[in-house]
């Protein structure tokens, strides 16, 4: 969203992004004042990824770059590297956390992924230059809103299955009592006179009885709009489901 906004309408002269991950508000600070080193290094990972002869090996790399990625002890520049490289040879491009805060998604069999794209980052860092990155709560923002802001939410989807929950986000994870913060404080900002707009799971894809956001959105806008699942264990599990798109305004 963020990237679709700044490129359609340049015109935009601020932008605040906020987020409670650490090592994805590493990678956006990196892409932004570093992208040079940030491509030198994802180069080298990729060279030497594709050069691995065969499936086990690049297994083994992705293991170690795993574990070197959850130490914390890399700087910026090579957090951003592993957070790219693991993104793009893990399985599914899933992000996952277990309840310590590791990363703990398997290896993604991919022989060849595009680790480095170099116009991307290019492109992407240019765009940043008037972002201001922030990382934490998302009632953190509130300092950084003003009479012109619009603000969009995408807060970790509420899971439509209990074995779905597995994937955290985050270390203490995002769940209902999050989700109805999130709620009052969007309530919040309407009052103040902000608009917003906000996405989530539709829990009607698994069960039509379940209101848990018609309740806890009462009053305002909930559009149901088409996607594709695209992280899924089975191949036939994914396809166009419905999201929600839940907003204080009108077209």
């Amino acid at each position: 969203m963020l990237f679709h906004m700044l490129a359609k309408y340049p015109n935009i002269e601020r932008a605040v992004i906020n987020d409670l991950n650490e090592n994805l508000i590493t990678c956006y600070r990196v892409v932004k004042s570093n992208p040079e080193k940030l491509i030198a290094e994802l180069r080298r990972l990729q060279d030497e990824f594709w050069t691995k002869g065969d499936e086990p090996a690049q297994k083994a790399m992705y293991m170690e770059k795993r574990e070197r990625y959850n130490s914390r002890k890399s700087g910026a520049i090579e957090t951003a590297a592993l957070f790219i490289f693991l993104n793009r040879t893990c399985f599914n491009g899933l992000y996952r956390v277990n309840s310590k805060g590791a990363y703990n998604v398997p290896f993604g069999k991919a022989k060849r992924p595009l680790i480095c794209d170099d116009a991307t980052i290019r492109a992407d860092s240019a765009l940043l230059q008037k972002v201001e990155i922030l990382c934490g709560d998302f009632a953190d923002v509130t300092n950084s809103i003003d009479s012109k802001s619009f603000l969009y939410f995408d807060p970790p989807y509420r899971p439509l299955t209990q074995t779905a929950a597995f994937t955290a986000y985050s270390k203490g994870g995002f769940g209902d009592d999050e989700q109805k913060r999130l709620a009052e404080f969007c309530r919040m900002l309407d009052k103040a006179g902000h608009q917003w707009l906000l996405s989530n799971s539709d829990p009607h894809n698994i069960n039509p009885t379940d209101m848990f956001f018609e309740k806890l959105y009462v009053g305002f806008d909930i559009n149901r709009v088409s996607a594709s699942r695209a992280i899924n264990s089975k191949g036939d599990g994914r396809g166009k489901i419905t999201e929600l798109a839940i907003r204080n305004y009108k077209e």
